[in-house]
């Protein structure tokens, strides 16, 4: 990593008022954003250093180029990645469908440049970051999360820290059983398709999930599944390949494989429920606030860290009560993602009961080719 994005601490104690666990779109959003909002001694820890490779479709939707506006790196993420403009919809039952915009209204971007460019973000904002630092267990005064410590013996201190681990979240407030959607995915060069475009493909193989092809530059695309597992029964490259063979067989043919295929799980839930406890505040894939049925997270990481970061800012800057603070933030994460995951549960049942195959049928209509376009957009 660049020399200038190392945080120097010369003792084995760190002391911030907003500490992060976590350099994803999670928690570097919720940095960016404290800052903005004028709180000072921001710490944030990974258990990496930057830039760094992160398994990702990478897609950042219409709703999360918006929230990259509100953190003033949207001009540069832009310029770091492949502009897109349209879809390319696969159903079930082979109903194939374009769905064009004059306009770019998504993007493509690596894990490994979009988390960087936040990052830079953050510590052009006044952050500090500390890499290579695997948080080992939190730090608590009775029942108030009080910091954290890594492996090493590091230890932060901090009147509240931010959950934002991902998945495998170590942290988050206890939740129960997750619900996990498990992904699949390589990379190629030299793979034809339609510039500018994105394909979905919902195949029986992944029912009520589906496939993709996404184009990282005009050169190079990523292509992968989702799909569930709940016992662990399949055999993901069996089914990956099985995928690629009945969708791309001609296409790959003359293309060239970039590194290994890459399989990660993504961690979701129908209903949020408890992301807070005194001194502790949960965002992003930590707190299962991904898409139940596209399985983005990069828009649900980001947006929750900005409500994370305005709830931070009442009540280290404005004296609100802590307690009512935090219950707030997870009211506004309801709001923010609740219409949209329970959508997802029509959806889903759209998919495995053929309902897309009718809906795509109709699209022979540009008014419902716009309003089902404009849905998924909101998704």
């Amino acid at each position: 990593m660049a020399e200038q994005l190392v945080a120097s601490e010369n003792t084995a104690t760190v002391r911030a008022d907003v500490a992060i666990i976590g350099a994803g779109p999670a928690g570097l959003a919720t940095a960016v954003h404290l800052r903005q909002l004028g709180v000072e001694r921001v710490v944030i820890v990974d258990r990496l250093d930057f830039p760094r490779d992160k398994t990702c479709g990478s897609a950042v939707s219409p709703k999360g180029r918006a929230v990259l506006s509100i953190l003033g790196v949207s001009e540069a993420v832009a310029r770091e990645s492949y502009a897109v403009s349209g879809l390319r919809l696969v159903t079930r039952r082979g109903r194939d469908v374009l769905m064009s915009s004059p306009r770019d209204v998504a993007l493509v971007c690596s894990r490994r440049t979009l988390d960087h460019l936040l990052l830079r973000r953050a510590l052009d904002n006044g952050a500090k970051f500390l890499a290579n630092f695997e948080a080992s267990f939190l730090l608590q005064r009775r029942d108030r999360v009080v910091g954290f410590r890594s492996s090493d013996g590091r230890e932060v201190r901090a009147d509240y820290t931010v959950v934002a681990d991902g998945a495998h979240s170590r942290f988050a407030c206890e939740r129960g059983p997750r619900q996990l959607i498990q992904a699949i995915m390589g990379w190629w060069e030299g793979v034809p398709f339609r510039p500018h475009h994105v394909e979905m493909i919902f195949d029986e193989l992944v029912t009520p999930l589906y496939g993709w092809l996404f184009p990282e530059t005009p050169q190079r695309v990523n292509i992968g599944i989702c799909y569930e597992d709940p016992h662990l029964e399949r055999n993901a490259r069996q089914l990956f390949q099985d995928f690629l063979a009945k969708h791309y067989c001609e296409r790959l043919g003359a293309a060239r494989q970039v590194g290994s295929w890459k399989g990660h799980p993504i961690s979701y839930g129908t209903n949020i429920a408890r992301l807070t406890s005194p001194g502790r505040i949960v965002v992003g894939e930590a707190g299962r606030m991904t898409h139940p049925a596209t399985a983005e997270g990069i828009y649900q990481g980001m947006r929750s860290g900005i409500l994370a970061a305005q709830a931070l800012h009442k009540i280290l800057k404005q004296h609100a009560e802590p307690t009512r603070a935090l219950h707030e933030y997870e009211r506004a994460c309801r709001k923010a993602f609740a219409v949209s995951f329970r959508g997802a549960k029509l959806w889903r049942c759209l998919v495995s009961g053929g309902g897309l195959d009718v809906v795509v049928d109709t699209l022979n209509r540009p008014m419902l080719r716009r309003l089902l376009a404009r849905c998924m957009a909101q998704m």
